[in-house]
Parts: C-alpha cells; sequence; structure tokens
C-alpha cells in the first residue's frame, strides 16, 4: 500500500506534525510506503485565479472550471497542481491532517481542493461520486480541535462535527474515494505545543498519539461511510423508495 499524508499546519512542532510523523512511522512499520504534501512547507498557493493558467482558453474573461479543463486537456496544468495530482494518483489511501479552524478546514487545505481536484481531468458531470475518478481508493481525515469531544456532539457548543465534517467527507466521495470515519483529536489546546504543561494534558497528548497509532494499524478493520449513488438518484434527488429517504 501507498499512502499520501497531505499536511496542513504551518508550525512542525504542533500537535498535528506530530500526528503526520506517527502515521507515517506507523504506516511504514507496516510495510507501507508514505509520501507527505506538506503544503506550508511546498508553499502551495490555495488561491485559484487566471495567472495560473497559459495559455488560456478564454482570455476575455476568466471561468475557473473552463480553464481547469483546457489545461487539463493541453498538458498545461500548473506545475504544483500537476505535482499534487501525481501524487494522489500514486496512493492507495489519503489522509488529510489538519486543525479545525472556524468550523472548518484551513483555508490552505480548501484551496488545495479547489485548484488540485481539476474539472475535466479528475471529474465531469458524469465521473463523479461512484463513478469517480479515485474510487477503489480510501481517504480520511484526521482532524484536531481545541475544544473537548462533548463540545463536539449534537447539542454541544460546537456543533456535531459530523456536520462540520460533512463537506469534506462528501468532497472526497463526489471524487470517487471511499471515506472511513475521521480520527479525532478533541481537546488539543494551544496547538499541543505546550509539552511542558501540566501532567494531565501532557497525558491526554501521549494518550492521543497511541489512541492514532492504533488506529492506523487497524485501517483493514476500518468500512467506508455509507453514501448514496448515482443508481439510488432519480433527477438528482433520493428516490422515494429509498430506505434512506426521509418523511
Amino acid at each position: 500500500m501507498h499512502a499520501l499524508i497531505v499536511h496542513c499546519h504551518p508550525e512542525p512542532k504542533s500537535f498535528n506534525g506530530a500526528l503526520t510523523r506517527i502515521a507515517r512511522e506507523t504506516l511504514e512499520a507496516g510495510g507501507a510506503t508514505v509520501e507527505i504534501a506538506d503544503l506550508y512547507a511546498d508553499g502551495f498557493d490555495p488561491v485559484e485565479g487566471p495567472r495560473h493558467y497559459e495559455p488560456r482558453a478564454d482570455t476575455a474573461r476568466f471561468a475557473p472550471l473552463t480553464e481547469q479543463r483546457h489545461a487539463s486537456e493541453n498538458d498545461s496544468l500548473p506545475a504544483d497542481v500537476a505535482r499534487e495530482i501525481d501524487r494522489l494518483e500514486r496512493a492507495d489511501l489519503v489522509i488529510l491532517q489538519f486543525p479545525l479552524w472556524w468550523h472548518a478546514q484551513p483555508a490552505m487545505m480548501k484551496g488545495w481542493f479547489d485548484r488540485v481536484f481539476v474539472y475535466g481531468g479528475l471529474y465531469t458531470g458524469s465521473r463523479r461520486y461512484d463513478a469517480g475518478h479515485f474510487r477503489g481508493r480510501r481517504a480520511m481525515l484526521s482532524v484536531t480541535t481545541g475544544g473537548p469531544a462533548r463540545s463536539f456532539t449534537h447539542y454541544g457548543r460546537g456543533g456535531a462535527i459530523e456536520r462540520l465534517l460533512w463537506p469534506i467527507h462528501y468532497s472526497l466521495y463526489y471524487m470517487g474515494f471511499g471515506v472511513l470515519a475521521p480520527f479525532l483529536a478533541h481537546g488539543i489546546q494551544g496547538g499541543g505545543i505546550a509539552y511542558q504543561a501540566d501532567n494531565a494534558f501532557r497525558t491526554h497528548l501521549e494518550d492521543t498519539k497511541a489512541r492514532w497509532a492504533e488506529r492506523l494499524r487497524r485501517l483493514d478493520d476500518s468500512r467506508p461511510i455509507p453514501f448514496t449513488g448515482w443508481s439510488d438518484w432519480t433527477d438528482g434527488v433520493l428516490d422515494p423508495e429509498h430506505p434512506q429517504r426521509w418523511a
């Protein structure tokens, strides 16, 4: 198995950095090969725009999907995007490692989605969801939060974590990935950098790292999150008789 870890945190000494290192060590110990895309260290530009495309499909106005498709068809994708796509194409498993900032992924990670999942090259109107480009591959999120686990439940002040992560999970499914349940590291105060903090917090950090390593060792026991697909819809809406249809 070849794994790609897309790491998104500006501080190498952060707890996110520690989780990425643990993932690499654990997966390699299990016989996998591992590649890391460190978005901040690589200086990835998350902002889509006309400056990335030359030659242009339309010099009069910038339509991102039009330019992405044109660049894909003419082998003129931006170098950083082509690099990220090559990394994805090699991977059997993709892990996205990031902190939850303002109830979502960091802007750098969102921009990675915007620019790397190129229209025409990696998806089209008919090549998505369960017919997506990356079907047969797996993806999962490893996410840190500052608040405790109980604050991300249905009635918690942070909001249900399943709802906060749903757009990211669904985007991965849109590209064809089998999306595994996320690994959640709650209560990582101050980014988890201050290891000299009180003993209880330090124990919490160590327990979380051990839990992450164990989850990675048991990946083959994980089943993808169930999503509906093309055969479940009529005109883009869930069929009335489908068991997941709500009244």
